[in-house]
């Protein structure tokens, strides 16, 4: 009974009686679990379950760096019905429990073998087992449930497993937040056993299971072998966290304060959350089996709501743009190995560092002294020591990459760089210089690349002798942990620049929109009437608490009023100025930036805006700022009007964006407000926010806006031509 066909499976079984099941889904360079993978793996171990011959399993994987990244989202997207939904997860839940029950009942230990991605369907499968080893590669194995992030929750077992693994609050802060853990926090936690090089991982685990096998189970550890759990178990930590959750006060306080601290960071905006906490907290108060009814039920309704369709469209977004060169041409990127980066201030040097950490260039910062270089350096140096300090990486490999950077105060060394990224102030004339220097200084095929956030290309390439070479990347502050680059082509970029440019940007970890050139471009432009409508709001007399509070509420993870403070009242204003040239009066900032500026407020980097800062922390709202403003807090709004006047200006910009051509898809404009601005996920992003709302009903508010308050709420055209068409922005 040894031979066992299967198209997704390989299966081995040794003169040992250790039996190997190897994850490989057919024609995909990655495991994930559909219904095909998940058919033949039940299969596999019905297989097991009538083979005398076998004493111990293994379950691992066939492909190179990853075990199982999870469920098949293409797969998971289709499913429109909770009926169907809860069937096949009833199958899925049955299928794990009889791998459990391979070790509970039969006395047959199963180890998972685990290197790479171990995620979603992965971690769940694992949990199944009675041991879970992996390597202990902190760059590409992971655990964890990340369903949370698609607005689903985990339901094949992992809201129940988990917590009677690693204990009720380390569960909870897994399955909420979606976060993964590498081997070393996974090894501490108790979620794995055992970690090991990957070259010995399958000797480790087929030594680990016949040592079980070896051992007769008896009913107090239920089958289970805990190997190399002892220390962790016996932590005092961990003994600590078993008072408390083993005590039914202690219980009730946890989940008190968990289910406190969720609220206030979802605002009722994402169901999954208090989904999984109502899973989770039924199967401790009543029963395994009531926790896995739960699991069924909350991810049935989950699937087919409207936040989780949005939340996968986004995901998959992300996911063609990966695939996208941003271009239609059939052009090809040139590689670059070397990057000079003029400027070594906060983007200059968060440029520089994901060059070295995620690109592997060497990179040259050139600045106006050697303070300025020092200051860039410095910034990568930060940006690598953080990492050391998480155990990313390790000592040697954090000076390899610091090697990498250079800095100088002239144009020497650069002769031979491929791509020139230019962040020095925001001033056309400054940049048109860096232009001719850069042309004087350089090869004839050397990109050069702005990082203007408002600037026009085509005017910073005005005179210029190769306006081909010339492009925007525009990167979003901290750039070592923003996730956008927008890059900014003109009608004279070439083909092979706009490529170069997309595939050196992905190179360093970003997810790359390409949008035409323009005033702003897009997510500038989108964002400056959603800042300045705050100024009309404080016109008008509304606090800055409840303009923040609800934009907070409707999504944003920070309110207007404390990004204008992050970003810069002057930057505001600067920025207000540039489009008011372009765009009129409706794009014009109100009077009050002007009078906070010759306040000199600028925000958090002075410690003078509109909130008060305290050796840099924020503290209450600056009283003064009113008086400053020349206006009293006495104006009450409703919250709902409030969000409107705010999110529609940035939703209307949006749509005028696509309709000029400035962008290149709806997609890219969800992506953008999402990476980029922090518009709330849950809504899909504004093209996706107006689709789920519908056209007309956006349309028909933003012209009521307009009638009280000016052209600034104008709905765009192609707004009340979708509406009067009934058409959608994202199939």
């Amino acid at each position: 009974m040894t031979d066992l066909k299967l198209k997704n499976i390989r299966f081995d079984l040794d003169a040992d009686g250790v039996a190997t099941v190897l994850l490989d889904r057919e024609g995909e360079a990655f495991n994930s679990l559909g219904p095909e993978l998940a058919a033949d793996l039940f299969a596999a171990i019905e297989h097991i379950e009538g083979n005398d011959e076998v004493a111990a399993v293994v379950i691992g994987s066939a492909k190179g760096d990853n075990f199982l990244s999870g469920a098949d989202i293409r797969w998971l997207r289709s499913l429109d019905d909770a009926d169907t939904a809860r069937q096949l997860l009833t199958q899925a839940q049955d299928g794990f429990g009889r791998i459990e029950r391979l070790t509970t009942e039969k006395g047959i230990p199963v180890v998972a073998a685990i290197h790479g991605a171990c995620l979603g369907g992965g971690t769940e499968l694992a949990l199944s087992c009675s041991m879970r080893i992996a390597s202990n590669d902190e760059k590409r194995t992971q655990m964890g449930q990340p369903e949370i992030k698609l607005g689903l929750i985990p339901a094949a077992g992992g809201t129940q497993r988990l917590p009677r693994l690693v204990g009720i609050a380390a569960a909870l802060n897994l399955i909420l937040t979606g976060r993964s853990v590498r081997p070393r926090r996974a090894l501490k936690m108790g979620l794995i056993d055992e970690a090991c090089p990957k070259e010995v991982l399958f000797d480790i685990a087929k030594k680990r299971a016949l040592e079980a096998a070896a051992t007769a189970p008896d009913a107090a550890d239920d089958g289970r072998k805990t190997i190399g759990r002892i220390r962790s178990f016996l932590s005092p930590a961990h003994l600590q966290q078993l008072a408390l959750e083993e005590n039914p006060v202690g219980r009730r306080m946890l989940f008190s304060k968990a289910e406190e601290a969720m609220l206030k960071e979802t605002k009722g905006n994402y169901p999954a959350p208090p989904a999984a906490f109502r899973a989770v907290k039924t199967g401790i108060d009543e029963g395994v089996e009531a926790g896995y009814a739960s699991e069924i039920d909350e991810f049935s309704e989950l699937i087919v709501s409207g936040e989780a369709k949005a939340l996968m469209s986004i995901f998959f977004a992300s996911q063609d743009l990966k695939k996208d060169t941003g271009t239609d041409s059939d052009a090809d990127p040139v590689k670059v190995e070397k990057v000079a980066v003029l400027g070594g201030g906060l983007m200059g040097g968060g440029i520089a560092a994901v060059n070295t950490t995620n690109a592997g260039v060497a990179t040259r910062i050139k600045e106006v002294d050697e303070a300025g270089v020092g200051r860039g350096l410095g910034y990568v140096a930060g940006v690598l020591d953080k990492q050391m300090k998480r155990r990313r990486l390790k000592p040697r490999d954090a000076a390899k990459m610091m090697h990498l950077v250079t800095g100088a105060t002239d144009w020497s060394g650069m002769s031979s760089v491929d791509l020139v990224i230019e962040a020095v102030f925001e001033d056309l004339e400054l940049k048109r210089d860096m232009v001719r220097q850069v042309e004087a200084n350089t090869g004839p095929d050397t990109i050069f690349a702005s990082n203007t956030s408002s600037i026009p290309i085509s005017l910073i390439a005005e005179g210029a002798d190769r306006p081909e070479n010339i492009i925007g990347m525009h990167y979003f502050s901290p750039v070592e942990k923003m996730p956008l680059l927008e890059v900014i082509v003109t009608d004279k970029t070439a083909d092979w620049v706009t490529a170069t440019a997309v595939a050196f940007g992905k190179r360093q970890g970003k997810t790359v929109i390409v949008v035409n050139d323009g005033t702003g471009f897009y997510t500038s432009r989108i964002i400056a009437p959603y800042m300045y409508e705050v100024g009309w709001l404080l016109e008008e007399g509304l606090s800055v608490e409840d303009i923040d509070t609800a934009m907070v509420d409707w999504g944003f993870p920070v309110g207007p009023v404390q990004l204008i403070d992050e970003v810069g009242i002057d930057v505001g204003a600067k920025i207000g100025k540039v489009l008011r040239e372009a765009f009129g009066d409706r794009l014009a900032p109100p009077a009050g930036f002007d009078k906070l500026v010759a306040d000199d407020r600028m925000g958090r980097k002075n410690g003078r805006g509109f909130y008060l800062y305290e050796d840099g922390k924020r503290e209450g709202v600056d009283e003064t700022v009113y008086e400053t403003l020349g206006v009293a807090p006495e104006t009450v709004l409703a919250r709902t009007e409030i969000q409107d006047r705010l999110a529609l200006q940035m939703v209307n910009e949006a749509a005028l964006c696509l309709e000029e051509g400035i962008l290149r898809s709806a997609r890219d404009g969800d992506i953008g407000a999402i990476f980029g601005l922090a518009f709330p996920p849950f809504t899909g992003g504004p093209f996706s926010y107006v689709d789920s709302v519908g056209a007309g009903v956006i349309a028909d508010k933003l012209a009521k806006l307009a009638e009280t308050h000016g052209d600034r709420y104008e709905p765009a055209a192609i707004l009340t031509d979708y509406a009067a068409n009934d058409k959608k922005f994202r199939s």
